[in-house]
C-alpha cells in the first residue's frame, strides 16, 4: 500500500466504516464502543476531509461527561457482547452507561487544532460557544479531583487510564493490587493473538480496581485515600499540561470568560514548578512515580518523552531526552518503540510493552520539534509513514519487523495519517 492516493482512499473509508452513527469506534469487534482519545485523535482524520462529522465526534464524547466533568474513558453507547469489561461490571448509573476513569485528556489539544484548521468559521464558533465551558469543566476534574493535596502532577487509579494499559512501568504499583477471586471471560483474546495482548495476573488486578471503584461508589475521597493503585502518570502529566496551555490559548481566542481560568493557570504554573519531582538525577530520566510507595517507576518507556510535547524540559534535560532518542530510535528497526529495546522488559508485539503506536510518536515527535530536534522528528515520521505503507493501518506495529498488530482497520491510526502527513493542508505542530 504505497500509492498516496490509495493511502488517503483507505483511510477516509476506515473512518466511514467505524462510523456508528456519530461517533467512531477503534475497531469492529474488538473495541465495538466510544473511546475518549481515540474520538478526540480520530476526530483530527474526520477533520480533514468532513469539517461537520469531526465536531459531532466530540460532541457525542462529551455526552457522556459526568456531573463533576470527567469525561470517561468509555462510552457504552449501545449494547455489545463482543467486549469485556462492559458496563454491567463497572455499574455507573449515568445518563450515558460508562467507564468510570477517565484517559489522557488531549482533547484540549484536538480542539484547538480544529479551531485553526476549520474551513466553516460559523460552525466552530458555534461548536465552542457550546464546548468550552465542559471542556473547562474537564480540566479541572483533572485537578480537584486527581490532585486534591495540589502537587502539581495529577494521579491515575487505573493502568487503562494510561491509555497504556500494560506498560512495564506499572508492573511493580499493579503487583501490590490483590487479584479478583472470581471468574470471567475475556474477549480481547478471542480477536487477537494472546501474545499481543496483556497477560490474565494483569487483568486479574484492572478488574479487581474496576470493583474497588464501584464498592466506593465512585467517591473520589475514598477512592484518593484507599486505592491500592496510585500514580503520577507522566503520560498524563505531560498531555494534561499541553491540552490546558492549549486550552487557555482558546479561551483567548475565542473570548470565553471564565471564573475558572484563574485556577487553571495557577495549576499550569504548579506543574512548571513540580515537575522535576519525576526527574531521576542518577539516570538522567523522567519516570513515572509509584504515589503509595513514593519510589520512581524505573522503566524507560517513550511515554516520558512527552515530557517535550508538553515543554516541561529545562534546556539540559532536552538535550539528555534528544540523545537518548537518538540512541532509542537506532536500537529498533523501526521508531520509537513504547518500551525502551535496551530493556529487558521489552517485547516488541505485546500491546504497551514495546510495539509503536502512531498517535503517541506524532506527539513526540511535536515535542522534538518545539525544541528544535529536528531529526528525531523527521526520523519519527518517516518510520511511522514507512509503516503504513508496510502493513496499513493496524492498531500498534512491531518495532523490528513494522508487521501489523492488535486490531486491524483501525481508526486512529488512519486518522493521524491523514492529518499528520497524507494531507497537503496538514501541518505537524498544535
Amino acid at each position: 500500500m504505497n500509492n498516496q492516493k490509495q493511502l488517503i482512499d483507505t483511510a477516509k473509508q476506515t473512518l466511514i466504516n467505524n462510523d456508528l452513527g456519530g461517533y467512531t469506534v477503534p475497531t469492529h469487534g474488538l473495541y465495538p464502543f466510544q473511546w475518549n482519545w481515540d474520538s478526540a485523535i480520530t476526530a483530527l482524520g474526520w477533520m480533514t476531509f468532513d469539517e461537520e462529522r469531526a465536531w459531532q465526534e466530540i460532541e457525542l464524547l462529551f455526552s457522556g461527561q459526568w456531573d463533576n466533568g470527567m469525561i470517561p474513558h468509555v462510552l457504552f453507547h449501545k449494547e455489545s457482547d463482543t467486549y469485556f469489561p462492559g458496563p454491567d461490571v463497572w455499574g455507573s448509573d449515568k445518563k450515558v452507561k460508562s467507564t468510570s476513569i477517565s484517559q489522557p485528556p488531549v482533547l484540549a489539544s484536538v480542539m484547538n487544532i480544529m479551531f485553526d484548521q476549520c474551513k466553516d468559521r460559523a460552525l466552530a464558533a458555534q461548536k465552542m460557544a457550546e464546548f468550552m465551558p465542559k471542556l473547562i469543566a474537564y480540566h479541572l476534574w483533572w485537578y480537584r479531583e486527581r490532585d486534591p493535596k495540589n502537587t502539581g502532577l495529577v494521579v491515575s487509579y487505573h493502568p487503562w487510564e494510561s491509555g497504556m494499559d500494560n506498560s512495564p512501568a506499572w508492573d511493580e504499583a499493579l503487583a501490590a493490587v490483590p487479584p479478583v477471586t472470581w471468574d470471567y471471560q475475556r474477549c480481547d483474546t478471542t480477536h487477537i493473538n494472546a501474545s499481543e495482548r496483556p497477560h490474565k495476573k494483569e487483568y486479574d488486578r484492572f478488574l479487581y480496581l474496576v470493583e474497588f471503584f464501584k464498592n466506593n461508589h465512585f467517591d473520589s475521597d475514598l477512592i484518593y485515600e484507599n486505592c491500592p493503585y496510585k500514580v503520577n502518570d507522566i503520560g498524563i502529566v505531560s498531555i494534561l499540561h499541553r491540552a490546558s496551555k492549549d486550552l487557555l490559548a482558546l479561551c483567548d481566542k475565542t473570548n470565553i470568560s471564565h471564573p475558572s481560568i484563574t485556577e487553571l493557570n495557577d495549576a499550569v504554573a504548579l506543574t512548571e514548578t513540580t515537575i522535576n519531582g519525576l526527574w531521576c538525577e542518577q539516570d538522567q530520566y523522567f519516570y513515572n512515580r509509584n504515589v503509595i510507595t513514593g519510589e520512581l517507576c524505573k522503566v524507560k518507556t517513550s511515554a516520558s518523552q512527552l515530557i517535550l510535547y508538553a515543554g516541561l524540559a529545562n534546556k539540559l534535560q532536552a538535550d539528555i531526552l534528544n540523545a537518548d532518542a537518538l540512541a532509542w530510535t537506532q536500537a529498533s528497526t523501526f521508531s520509537m518503540s513504547s518500551t525502551h529495546p535496551k530493556s529487558p522488559l521489552y517485547e516488541p508485539q505485546r500491546y504497551w510493552r514495546g510495539p509503536i503506536w502512531l498517535h503517541i510518536n506524532w506527539m513526540i515527535a511535536i515535542g522534538f520539534d518545539d525544541y528544535q530536534f529536528t531529526d528525531i522528528a523527521k526520523c519519527m515520521k518517516d518510520d511511522a509513514i514507512a509503516l503504513v505503507n508496510q502493513s496499513g493501518y493496524y492498531e500498534y506495529f512491531h518495532a523490528d519487523s513494522g508487521a501489523g498488530c492488535g486490531g486491524k482497520e483501525f481508526s486512529w491510526t488512519a486518522a493521524i495519517a491523514l492529518y499528520w502527513w497524507l494531507q497537503p493542508q496538514s501541518i505537524q505542530h498544535l
